[in-house]
């Protein structure tokens, strides 16, 4: 999957349901933890501010967490 600039969605939406895919398909583990913020601006061509916007989308969604100093990591499904 990539970001299409030119598509009506705002580039985070986008970001955010590229990494909403890749949980769901078992790419991005639970307990394990998503790319660093660098990773994902170097991968999708964004800006850090567009990957701080969709991580917080898919915190408001419950899918990750952050932990202050160690990364983002994915929620544990029950």
């Amino acid at each position: 999957m990539s970001i299409d600039h030119e598509r009506g969605i705002p580039v985070y939406e986008q970001l955010a349901e590229i990494l909403r895919a890749q949980i769901a398909s078992g790419e991005l583990q639970p307990e394990r933890a998503l790319p660093s913020g660098k990773t994902l601006v170097q991968r999708y061509g964004v800006a850090r501010g567009t990957v701080d916007h969709a991580i917080a989308l898919l915190k408001e969604e419950g899918l990750v967490y952050v932990l202050k100093g160690k990364g983002v990591y994915v929620f544990k499904r029950s």
